[in-house]
């Protein structure tokens, strides 16, 4: 690498300048703040650990996107971190030991051996929620509810939720008795929608005729709340099993409508985001002219069952990178208070007061040889009339390198006070 090329990052790996840094700040602080106010308990996990214990119940697709790299003190193999949950629920099952249900919120950078998606960060920031030991509807819909009211305070507006249940299309292939690599064929044609390729395979590999249908039709079964009702006639004869799948999908749509009315409900019963990882009902929220997910989750029942204590399990997350640049919201950085250089005690004690007050203030330090008596009488340390620097800067550059809009000088009766920048 030339000195020329040395500020160049990797692809896919990017820097955040203060605006955007604190617009990302203060939103990651707003979410942790509303995950809390519903009762959710941050925790902070660590970036690399032994690599058996992040890739714990995890599909292929995050064990490829997990950089391994060798411990140089124990010669095991570690991981830096591609997801958190699994770090959560060793949390729940091996730290905590409690009998009731626990929540748990996050948000921290995780690492990707690639981008999951066109203009996406390998270095993303992941806030979500988290609760374990219920396995009823009533926990899905607290947290379907909860990350659209995350979303609505990151400044997302029309938004729209689909649900999707991964048990359907996971029963249906069981009684099909799929080989291995059949089923995981069949489940990245669906992923892909590749109808033609579907119906291909279908026809290859699943001779029972009501079986092949039913999962020709769950290709296809996308859609406002209707789908459900189809979904019914089109499963009536498939294992009882489906019947209660479609149940809790009635049931969590139901309750989340009854506690948002405004929200937009769409199904999609072949969404199988996280196949080999979830085990319940799926959730994605989308907003238009965006074409990943803005927000997912779902439920993965039993995933600390490694850690010696398998337990109902059910949670989101989003790229807080991601937000921040879809949010409407404005956040601007706050105007600061110049201050000049010195060890004036009464200086000294404005300055500790407005900080302590909530306001900015910023020490302009002078040069060496600045601060001398300046053409007009006054110093040129900001204390008295001065417009310029000895490197030639006016107040107004300086306040604008700054991000200040006020200044403190002496009054006529040499009282330190707040003043404008051209006073």
């Amino acid at each position: 690498m030339t000195a020329v090329d040395r500020w160049l990052l990797p692809d896919g790996v990017d820097e955040m300048l203060p605006e955007e840094a604190y617009k990302l700040e203060s939103l990651r602080r707003e979410l942790l703040d509303l995950y809390q106010s519903w009762g959710y308990q941050l925790v902070i996990t660590p970036l690399i650990e032994y690599l058996e214990s992040l890739l714990v119940g995890t599909s292929q697709d995050l064990d490829l996107h997990t950089f391994k790299i060798t411990d140089q003190l124990s010669g095991r193999m570690m991981g830096i971190r591609a997801d958190i949950t699994p770090q959560v629920a060793r949390i729940d099952a091996h730290c905590l030991h409690r009998n009731g249900t626990a929540r748990f919120c996050y948000a921290d950078s995780v690492l990707h051996t690639k981008p999951r998606g066109l203009l996406t960060s390998r270095v993303p920031i992941r806030v979500g929620a988290e609760l374990y030991g219920h396995a009823g509807a009533d926990a899905d819909i607290e947290l379907i509810c909860l990350m659209h009211r995350g979303l609505q305070t990151a400044g997302i507006d029309n938004l729209s939720i689909v649900l999707g249940h991964v048990g359907i299309f996971r029963t249906l292939v069981s009684a099909a008795q799929l080989s291995g690599e059949a089923e995981r064929i069949l489940f990245e044609a669906l992923q892909r929608k590749a109808y033609e390729e579907i119906d291909r395979l279908l026809n290859e590999h699943v001779d029972d005729d009501d079986l092949r249908r039913m999962l020709y039709e769950l290709s296809r079964l996308s859609g406002d709340a209707s789908v459900l009702d189809q979904a019914l006639e089109v499963f009536s004869e498939a294992p009882p099993s489906v019947g209660r799948e479609i149940g809790e999908l009635e049931a969590i749509a139901r309750g989340v409508q009854k506690r948002i009315p405004e929200v937009t409900l769409c199904f999609d019963l072949c969404e199988l985001r996280g196949y080999e990882y979830h085990t319940g009902i799926v959730f994605g929220a989308y907003t238009p002219g965006y074409g990943r997910a803005l927000a997912k989750g779902g439920r993965y029942d039993h995933i600390g069952e490694v850690f010696g204590r398998a337990r109902p399990a059910s949670g989101f997350d989003s790229d807080l990178r991601s937000l921040v640049k879809l949010s409407s919201r404005e956040f601007q950085l706050p105007k600061a208070i110049m201050a000049p250089a010195g060890d004036d005690a009464e200086l000294l004690d404005l300055i500790s007061q407005l900080r302590g007050q909530g306001e900015v203030v910023t020490v302009c330090f002078a040069r060496e040889g600045e601060g001398r008596e300046t053409g007009d009488g006054n110093r040129g340390d900001g204390s008295g009339g001065d417009s310029h620097r000895g490197d030639g800067l006016s107040i107004a550059d300086m306040a604008g390198e700054l991000g200040c809009d006020r200044r403190l000088v002496r009054d006529k009766k040499g009282r330190w006070i707040i003043a404008a920048l051209g006073e």
